[in-house]
């Protein structure tokens, strides 16, 4: 059976027994900030089993895309070495949510195997959990298994936990015996499964989600019990397809034998007589390749942090192994076409996203081969010893980008070992350090309790000022505020800035990219002005510039108004609300694998940054200002509603990865039902997308690989930059004489006239050069040499009037001497936008004879107090010193002195 024939057949076979076929969750978990990848089958499903969601089905089956390299589940270093380890691969599993339970899933597993599949029972083993009985008899009722072949285990391997909380429950596994240990392993006596042997091979785990763990440790009931089971569909196949390797099935051979023939180098099995370089380079880079190209689709991009790290290291240490197979240049993007014909088929969106996978792997790939050779040279010298120190490992991270786990796989190559406790350390100090580069202190002190109480409680989402107490109050330093005539800095105030914390506020603190209020707390004798505003752990903190100030015998008052700036929020509004709309319309135009990388949302304009690897067309820039522009029409509901986080992304809501969400979440929903956009998200919004009244997109730009900026206006900022273009456009017209007449149109016949001016000014001044002067006559001095005479043409050239008439007239003295059959050198120049100019030419000859253009004007214009110059045959220099610079090149006596030096 190929491996589209098992995916299917086990697809097929639960459809049979009335369940739903659920398509893959994307392997980037994009509504999900907790986790970095799918890494499971039952991620999708987490909802249901933590019962904050459901389904409209009970029962489900499907083939979940997975990655595996990071955190507890990483498999990054066996792959290779290992004939059944991968980044990525397909968990085939079945799922019942309070419907059928151990009875059917035992049953219908071994169905589906000996009956369907037709494994051999007599190399199938089952395992149970210690305390299952339960799981222990229904094996022996339920199918034909020997009874010798169930097993029971610990906790380890047969009991199935979520998280240190929550659901969790018993799990049995089926194994199959491959007759022989794995390579390298030693032969066990009384082998079994759960050894180190590797001879027998787990294939499906199915768990039985029974119990709920409390935060004491003790198992609860659950109201209802769950089957979540998945097995490993390249495990399948290499059984199945009888061959002794996951690498050696139809999943990976196709990738395998594309890297051979474009590299050159076959591919040798361990079971053929291979040695590790004969295989392990083609099995990491083919699995590379599925892990990049399936999280690419899927809407992950290569960078400096978190998801995107991992991808850099993947592509990084597949680099490495291009490298082993002799391959100097970009390679792995070539190898995406095979990719998408082996598993295209089932998983479209690589067929969808083909050009976008290519574009990024083979941005990527590039850019880190521009460092290899130089890395792979550091790391030869550091790898001198026995160990390459942490500083040297960090280096190679820090300078070339080599990844610690390409570093460490390299060292094992060659026997030796890492300081990933100095690699620490010193990533350590180097953060530190721009940690305190980059660090603003406002000041060294504590902050003062005014009066006891809650704090910092926010109420800026429905109002704009609010009464309360002071509760804290700190002291800043002087630095940066001096007061002026009209708002001196009061004599009895402690400083001219200082930070204070409220009992309730108004105010929003810069975050999720939108920045801070702006406003006024006032209270008897006092006035502040709030510049700044930062949640610093549970304080709400107030940066102000202090206007008045109590005298001591008057006191802080009890109560102060915070108010807001209202015109600046309600310019903010606007510019926040259409970043919702902008990455719902940016998602519709060029895929989902677009995300939002981060923004800034100001009073006067905002940025989005997003993942896309290509600059926008400009049909695309208009579609999607026009959908956002249409949504504002529209004017849908925008609402806020809170609730639990699990529920949010049930209900299909959008989260920015890298953010910190707590267990409750705010969600914006746009439209009646959330049908425009839903985002999880904590900035102040208006009411409705009309209120926005326009967006127009400003600019586009790059920010760094597979990262795009767009610079946005709306609302009073979008509406003022339109006027001030009106405005621009019609002194344009004035000027160009285009009143009722279209403006561009006759600027281009402006440019066009201004064009043929040019050339005729062009020509003229040639025409002037061919009878001004006769060079060689006028301006030449002949050197008496054994090996032939030389010309020196110097001069200045008064009717130059920029540089390109001074490259004219230095390479016109050329022409002439080369007509008058001479060797010579042609040097002019001329004062120009207040600098004198030097040009100087050498005829072929002479350039033989070791006087170069380069070195004569350098040295001429040295000594006018300049420098320059260029190729052998032409070159310029310059000086400020213009006198100077007359007096130095009238002197032609020097000039042939300078010439005959070089002879």
């Amino acid at each position: 059976m190929t491996s589209s024939e098992i995916r299917q057949t086990f697809i097929d076979f639960f459809k049979s027994k009335q369940h739903a076929v659920v398509q893959s969750a994307p392997v980037v978990p994009l509504d999900d900030p907790t986790l970095l990848f799918i890494n499971a089958g039952m991620n999708q499903f987490k909802d249901v089993f933590l019962g904050t969601g459901t389904r409209e089905y009970t029962r489900a089956v499907d083939s979940q895309k997975c990655i595996r390299v990071s955190g507890k589940h990483n498999d990054l270093e066996e792959v290779g070495p290992s004939p059944n380890h991968h980044t990525f691969f397909e968990m085939l599993g079945n799922w019942s949510f309070g419907d059928y339970y151990k009875a059917e899933a035992i049953k219908w597993a071994w169905e589906l195997m000996t009956g369907v599949f037709g494994f051999e029972k007599a190399k199938l083993y089952a395992t149970v959990f210690t305390d299952d009985d339960e799981s222990f008899e229904l094996w022996k009722s339920e199918t034909d298994i020997d009874p010798s072949h169930i097993s029971r285990h610990g906790h380890k391997d047969n009991f199935w936990e979520m998280g240190d909380t929550g659901p969790c429950g018993p799990c049995t596994e089926i194994h199959y015996d491959l007759g022989e240990p794995a390579p390298g392993c030693e032969p066990i006596e009384n082998d079994g499964p759960n050894t180190d042997s590797g001879r027998y091979m787990e294939l499906w785990n199915l768990v039985f989600i029974q119990y709920h763990r409390d935060e004491n440790g003790d198992l609860h009931d659950l109201p209802a019990t769950h089957v979540d089971t998945g097995g490993g569909l390249e495990r399948f196949c290499r059984v199945l397809q009888k061959v002794d390797s996951n690498y050696e099935t139809d999943l990976f051979q196709p990738i395998i034998q594309e890297i051979a023939d474009k590299s050159g180098v076959p591919y040798i099995s361990p079971s053929a007589g291979g040695a590790e370089k004969d295989y392990i380079p083609h099995r990491a880079i083919a699995d590379h390749l599925r892990m990049l190209a399936f999280s690419i689709a899927d809407g992950a991009l290569p960078g400096n942090e978190g998801r995107g790290y991992v991808l850099r290291r993947v592509l990084r240490r597949a680099a490495r192994f291009i490298r082993q197979l002799g391959i100097e240049g970009s390679f792995l993007a070539d190898l995406v076409p095979v990719l998408v014909k082996t598993m295209g088929g089932h998983f479209t969106e690589l067929k969808d996203r083909q050009k976008h996978i290519e574009t990024v792997i083979r941005a990527e790939e590039e850019a880190f081969i521009r460092t290899l050779d130089k890395g792979l040279a550091q790391f030869e010298e550091a790898s001198a010893g026995s160990s390459i120190f942490g500083k040297d490992a960090f280096r190679l991270y820090d300078t070339f980008g080599f990844p610690l786990d390409l570093t460490q796989q390299m060292a094992r190559e060659r026997g030796i070992s890492v300081d990933v406790e100095g690699f620490n350390k010193a990533m350590a100090e180097a953060k530190e350090k721009s940690r305190a580069a980059s660090h603003f202190v406002q000041d060294g002190g504590e902050f003062e309790v005014i009066t006891q109480g809650n704090h910092s409680e926010f109420v800026g989402y429905d109002h704009l000022a609010a009464k309360g107490a002071i509760r804290m109050l700190k002291v800043l330093d002087d630095a940066d505020v001096e007061g002026d005539e009209k708002h001196p800095v009061p004599e009895e105030a402690p400083s001219s800035r200082v930070a204070i914390v409220l009992e309730k506020t108004p105010f929003y603190a810069e975050s999720g990219g939108q920045v801070a209020d702006y406003g006024t707390i006032r209270g008897s004798e006092l006035n502040l002005l709030v510049t700044d505003v930062r949640q610093e752990g549970d304080r709400r903190v107030h940066y102000c510039t202090v206007r008045r100030w109590p005298t001591k015998e008057h006191g802080l008052p009890g109560v102060v108004e915070a108010a807001v700036d209202v015109e600046r929020r309600t310019n903010i509004l606007p510019h926040h609300t259409t970043t919702h709309l902008l990455q719902a319309a940016l998602r519709k135009v060029l895929g989902e694998h677009v995300t939002q990388a981060g923004s800034r949302v100001t009073p006067d304009y905002m940025t989005f940054d997003f993942t896309h690897f290509e600059k926008l067309t400009p049909e695309q820039t208009a579609e999607v200002e026009g959908m956002v522009n249409q949504a504002i029409r529209e004017d849908h509901p925008v609402t806020a509603q809170i609730m639990g986080i699990e529920e949010a992304k049930a209900g299909g809501a959008m989260a920015l990865f890298g953010e910190k969400y707590g267990d409750v979440v705010r969600v914006i929903k746009i439209g009646d039902k959330g049908e425009v956009s839903q985002e999880l998200c904590g900035g102040t919004h208006m009411s409705r997308t009309g209120e926005a009244g326009l967006f127009r997109l400003e600019g586009e730009s790059a920010i760094s690989a597979g990262v795009r900026r767009l610079e946005c206006t709306a609302g009073a900022a979008a509406y003022k930059k339109m006027a001030e273009e009106r405005e621009a456009l019609d002194r344009v017209a004035e000027v160009i004489g285009s009143r009722g007449s279209d403006p561009a149109e006759k600027a281009a016949k402006l440019l066009e006239q201004q064009k043929k001016l040019e050339k005729e000014i062009e020509r003229l001044k040639k025409a002037a050069l061919q009878g001004s002067v006769d060079f060689l006559k006028d301006w030449g001095e002949e050197i008496e040499h054994a090996d032939g005479n030389v010309l020196v043409v110097s001069g200045v050239y008064e009717a130059a009037s920029d540089r390109d008439s001074l490259a004219a007239a230095a390479d016109k003295i050329t022409e002439e001497l080369v007509k008058a059959k001479k060797s010579g050198v042609g040097l002019v120049g001329n004062e120009v936008d207040g600098t004198f100019m030097f040009a100087c030419t050498v005829t072929d000859d002479l350039i033989k004879r070791g006087v170069q253009a380069g070195k004569l004007v350098g040295a001429v214009a040295k000594k006018a107090g300049g420098g320059g110059g260029g190729k052998p045959s032409f070159a310029t220099a310059g000086s400020k010193q213009i006198d100077t610079a007359f007096a130095v090149l009238k002197n032609r006596s020097e000039i042939k002195k300078l010439v005959e030096g070089m002879l």
